[in-house]
């Protein structure tokens, strides 16, 4: 597995294929792997003739754990992207997030709109402005003794979910305390890249994909019918249609 240096951290990535390259950010306490391979969307880019290149965030997979809120800054995370854009040589791609990956790609297109030809934010909509993350309740899950310990619903969801991932438990606990960065009304509507925001219409967690897009000039919406935060993920419809909004942007 390939990996480079951003700084103190070193960051794990997977680079495959041919074309049009397109960078993928995986959510919280999920890995390339569960986000991005096992769901198929790796194939299902490549065969569509795109270079996929997809990190493992800090504190996740194979990258470097850090055990302080401070280092999982969104501006951070969002420059172990712009750093593997550099490493693998791409100057601008398509960027697409899910979750607190999606959070991850808006600070990157706010920050260096240059780099991202278009922007698609999974599984996050009005929360991106009016949300702060995860709440601490998940954190605390990840630090019970067990998860027959966690007591509320959502940690549990997420507790599991780390422990199926065999993920560092502390760092990630880490890493909610310090994603918890949103971007103002204006600053959204200051995103230049085009814009997909595709959410299931059974997602409690992500906000309102029609709420974000009116912040947004001529953003685009993809409702994921009948699919949760979770299940989304490798929905065909949101494969569908992020190959059409791909194939028609400038």
């Amino acid at each position: 597995m390939p990996t480079f240096m951003n700084g103190p951290v070193e960051i794990a990535y997977l680079d495959q294929g041919e074309g049009e390259p397109i960078v993928l950010v995986h959510g919280f306490a999920s890995t390339k792997e569960e986000n991005w391979v096992h769901p198929r969307w790796v194939t299902t880019l490549t065969r569509a003739h795109r270079r996929v290149i997809a990190l493992d965030d800090r504190g996740h997979g194979a990258s470097t754990k850090l055990y302080e809120p401070e280092a999982y800054h969104s501006a951070s995370m969002a420059d172990d992207v712009r750093a593997l854009m550099d490493h693998v040589g791409i100057g601008r791609a398509d960027v697409m997030g899910y979750s607190m990956g999606a959070r991850i790609a808006a600070f990157l297109a706010l920050e260096h709109p240059q780099r991202v030809r278009s922007l698609i934010l999974g599984g996050l909509g009005i929360k991106l402005v009016e949300g702060v993350g995860l709440p601490e309740t998940i954190a605390e899950a990840l630090e019970a003794g067990s998860l027959a310990d966690v007591t509320d619903a959502q940690g549990r969801v997420f507790r599991a979910f780390a422990e199926h991932t065999k993920s560092d438990l502390r760092a990630l606990a880490a890493c909610i305390r310090g994603t918890r960065q949103t971007l103002t009304p204006a600053e959204a509507g200051r995103l230049e890249p085009p814009v997909l925001i595709a959410v299931g219409t059974e997602d409690p967690v992500a906000g309102s994909a029609a709420g974000l897009a009116e912040l947004i000039p001529d953003a685009q919406v993809l409702d994921i019918a009948g699919r949760d935060h979770m299940k989304a993920v490798g929905d065909r419809t949101y494969k569908d249609g992020v190959l059409a909004f791909l194939s028609g942007r400038p």
